[in-house]
């Protein structure tokens, strides 16, 4: 079986779902790249680096996984960010002496997210607004006080993919002591109510996409027209894989 895929000197894991309970006991940078965000690495050096430094790379992408099928005969398996929460929120039912500190791009996000949580039972929630990151020069240093103080079990990213990754590289790089820093964007909005849910059909059949792109059009129409450029970045450049 295939374990790690490396492309562009990323080292993507080839996890199954049922991997849940051994993965969540690592601890370190989780991410989740998107195909648009695969595409931008030579000009995105900041994204690019947050990927190469990250603990655990999923292949969250529909799209790269059918490239890799397709033009490079590789078969790995998809593992989304929606996916990962989904095991995540089953987890945090079953062990809800866990804490978390949210990570929310606005009050109204941070408003539902609590709610979701605390339906979950966890009873430890703590809010943090991000403002609007440089992510060329990212620094907050309000935020890891915050996070220093609280020590929390997880720290859930719900940010813009592209600004969530290299803030996930900069928390951990700052932080003394090891915590689950998982980059899974808006996904938490499927539970929520604040997108429209993703069935396991959907997801199963990497439609995610297109149901972002039927209710968000203006959003997301521009971001996966650029994920096309990721196809000739397959096609050019070599694909190592690490087997059993």
């Amino acid at each position: 079986m295939i374990r790690k895929i490396y492309f562009k000197d990323i080292v993507f894991n080839n996890f199954r779902y049922n991997d849940f309970d051994k993965i969540i006991s690592k601890k370190g940078l989780f991410l989740f790249p998107s195909g648009p965000g695969l595409s931008t690495l030579e000009e995105e050096i900041e994204y690019h680096n947050s990927l190469k430094e990250a603990d655990y790379v999923f292949f969250d992408s529909g799209y790269f996984v059918l490239l890799l099928r397709i033009f490079k005969n590789i078969k790995v398996n998809k593992y989304s960010g929606y996916k990962f929460l989904e095991k995540l929120f089953e987890y945090l039912k079953n062990n809800n002496n866990q804490s978390i500190f949210c990570i929310d791009p606005n009050y109204k996000f941070s408003k539902s997210n609590k709610r979701y949580l605390k339906k979950l039972g966890v009873k430890k929630i703590y809010n943090y607004i991000a403002p609007k990151y440089d992510t060329k020069k990212l620094s907050d240093k309000k935020l890891l006080k915050e996070i220093i103080k609280a020590k929390p079990s997880f720290i859930m990213i719900n940010i813009g993919g592209g600004t969530q990754e290299i803030l996930g590289l900069y928390i951990k790089q700052n932080l003394k002591f090891k915590v689950n820093i998982l980059c899974t964007g808006g996904a938490i909005s499927f539970f929520t109510g604040d997108q429209a849910p993703i069935n396991n059909l959907i997801d199963k059949l990497y439609l995610g996409w297109f149901l972002r792109l039927i209710f968000n059009p203006f959003i997301f129409a521009k971001r996966y027209f650029y994920a096309f450029k990721l196809l000739p970045k397959v096609l050019k450049n070599n694909v190592k894989i690490k087997s059993d």
